[in-house]
């Protein structure tokens, strides 16, 4: 497969510099406009059992506050993989080492939020039929970020300097 001369071809740039951002911004409004909404579609309540009729003070302030650093960690996405694509283009070894600082603790951390995640889940983890909707999506748009990190380190589409040497 042919391999970009650049470590963040327009894909990653669109996935990661784009398309995390977005995501993260649009789930800290939605918290905002209803942070009771986005407790309680978390998981599963048991049988019998409905989520409570009104959010303690910390459980919100807790949600706010989770939904607040995620979209942050998309907007540092989004400005460092623009400064790299900008100022290290022509430099592609180096801008490998940048992006590559930057992609593996998140790839670290998709792995151990899915992992977090269905080991909180319990003895609901398997059953997949009493998932909430937004259960559903936080897993399913997390693996739409998760794959291509793993692609990028796999060197798929883009530029490596153990693979493509070096660039002058």
């Amino acid at each position: 497969m042919f391999a970009s001369r650049s470590a963040l071809p327009k894909l990653y740039y669109a996935i990661f510099g784009l398309y995390e951002p977005l995501l993260t911004t649009v789930g800290l409004l939605g918290t905002l406009v209803d942070p009771e909404k986005t407790h309680n579609q978390q998981a599963p309540w048991p049988k019998h059992s409905q989520p409570p009729h009104e959010l303690p003070l910390a459980s919100i302030v807790t949600i706010v506050q989770l939904a607040h650093v995620c979209a942050i960690v998309g907007l540092v996405n989004l400005f460092l993989l623009a400064a790299a694509r900008k100022y290290l283009a022509a430099q592609p070894a180096l801008q490998e080492k940048i992006v590559g600082a930057l992609l593996t603790p998140l790839l670290i951390g998709d792995i151990a939020h899915l992992a977090l995640t269905l080991w909180a889940l319990g003895e609901h983890r398997w059953r997949f039929s009493e998932w909430s909707g937004m259960l559903w999506t936080t897993v399913l748009l997390g693996l739409t970020l998760m794959v291509p990190r793993m692609t990028w380190h796999m060197g798929i589409g883009r530029y490596m300097e153990k693979r493509d040497g070096k660039v002058l």
